[in-house]
């Protein structure tokens, strides 16, 4: 064990090594595209990775992760395609992984993960969204494996903060024995709210569907209710005002049906200015069809390019309603220079960090600063590893609803064998439900069942198939 120290205390913490790292990864094709912003999502591989660890005492233990790669959502510059967008990622996780196995010190899992994000955002300038991919990946699978190799769940790792967030590597607005008392203090839900996305293109009632995919599982806004039982929903914003309200009325007709619902509205960095959006906004007040719909909204996600976010302020519209920045959290101190200009959330994405993610709820939790707030949002995160530990870090984090969209644009655990898809459906018999084609994510009344996530190691009672996916190029 190691002790290292910061202001307000200490933290001690076990400490590895990574010694190896296997990348991999499976296309993805989905069932329906999904638009947001000004890209149509159809396909996308999704990488694996495994990776052995070694603690002081010279023991081994593997873990693994999974996210998919998601083009267009890193990286919005047009003039790249989706396939470099892509390559982007690739080249992500393979500088990540030279760093992270170069000869170094054992480290506790914390320092570890913030000296690998760190050289791997020095080696690759330009876009820390894109470069965080690898290293938030690498920090997951190696904190899978020391929890294998301890037999603890990750609820137990971060609880007991044998992540060690402590230490020189802690940033120095965090006081480690309040960010220690806070991590003790947190509890993982039974089940939490599923938030159904609206993407850009879906269909809103049945006879909006041109083309039926007819695999049996909701193609409408209207049957994923019925199936589902959804109260909570994210829709996506095009930045055309009347295209929006057009959309926004139809939507809103479905859902008045509800007896309650709540929604969080994401611009995708489509709005070009906040006038804009104060257009839209106006243009809904003014409605009263869309008055339940307007009093529903929890949040406005990133309106604006991340371009131009940073020097934007909110002004007018801050006092309307929450905003959130998703696309321009790309540092640590990312949600502090945003506060200044009026927002008051953020977002939880492990494709973008465990550990960034666990600060920014400590931040939040311990800090004096009334109404921030931690949403969990999504990144077509597919069953099996990729749902299962973004599901039990919002869980820990005290989230009560989480966007969750993987299970709908792709059904199942595409491209698994079926003894894979058998073992995480014995697993987590909590979390799944039968398909025709294996395990479904089983969402009842909204809801989602998750106790099963804590199992040993981080969130899964099953690890994939290595050897049924293609090494990563």
């Amino acid at each position: 064990m190691i002790v290292d120290r910061n202001i307000g205390g200490s933290v001690t913490a076990p400490r590895i090594r990574v010694i190896e790292i296997d990348a991999f990864e499976r296309d993805i094709r989905l069932r329906l595209p999904f638009r947001f912003g000004a890209a149509t999502l159809e396909k996308a591989p999704q990488a694996f990775l495994r990776v052995r660890v070694e603690d002081e005492e010279g023991r081994t233990g593997l873990g693994a992760t999974a996210e998919m790669m998601v083009p267009k959502w890193f990286d919005k510059n047009p003039a790249f395609t989706p396939a470099q967008n892509v390559d982007q990622l690739r080249t992500s996780i393979h500088t990540a992984a030279a760093a992270s196995l170069e000869p170094s010190e054992l480290a506790t899992l914390f320092a570890a993960a913030r000296l690998n994000e760190m050289e791997t955002v020095r080696r690759l300038p330009g876009n820390p969204l894109a470069a965080c991919f690898g290293p938030s990946l690498i920090a997951r699978a190696a904190l899978d494996a020391y929890c294998r190799l301890a037999g603890i769940s990750f609820f137990e790792a971060v609880r007991g903060n044998l992540v060690g967030i402590g230490g020189p590597m802690l940033p120095g607005d965090i006081d480690a024995d309040a960010a220690s008392a806070m991590l003790a203090g947190l509890r993982p839900a039974g089940a939490i709210s599923a938030r159904h996305t609206i993407g850009l293109v879906d269909p809103i009632t049945e006879g909006d569907i041109v083309d039926p995919v007819g695999d049996g599982l909701p193609e409408s806004l209207e049957a994923v209710i019925t199936r589902y039982g959804n109260r909570w929903f994210k829709i996506k914003l095009s930045g055309t005002i009347d295209a929006d309200i057009d959309r926004l009325t139809r939507i809103a007709a479905v859902l008045d049906r509800l007896p309650d619902y709540r929604v969080t509205v994401d611009g995708n960095e489509q709005f070009g200015a906040p006038e804009q959006l104060a257009a839209l906004l106006g243009q809904i007040e003014a409605r009263p069809r869309l008055a339940r719909l307007r009093a529903a909204i929890a949040f406005v996600e990133q309106p604006f390019s991340r371009a131009i976010t940073m020097e934007t302020p909110l002004g007018d519209l801050a006092a309307q309603l929450p905003f959130l920045i998703d696309e321009s959290d790309d540092g640590d101190g990312a949600f502090a220079a945003a506060r200044r200009l009026g927002y008051t959330g953020v977002s939880s994405k492990t494709c973008k960090g465990i550990y960034r993610s666990l600060m920014k709820a400590i931040r939040i939790r311990t800090g004096t600063a009334p109404g921030l707030f931690l949403s969990g949002e999504d990144l077509t995160c597919q069953a099996g590893l990729a749902v299962q530990q973004d599901l039990a870090l919002v869980s820990l984090l005290g989230l009560s609803h989480v966007e969750r969209n993987g299970h709908h644009y792709v059904a199942g655990m595409q491209g698994a064998p079926q003894a894979e898809k058998l073992r995480f459906a014995a697993a987590h018999p909590d979390l799944y439900e039968q398909g025709g084609d294996g395990p479904l994510l089983s969402i009842r009344d909204g809801r989602i069942a998750i106790a099963s996530l804590g199992a040993v190691g981080y969130a899964s009672g099953a690890l994939p198939d290595f050897e049924a996916m293609t090494p990563m190029s």
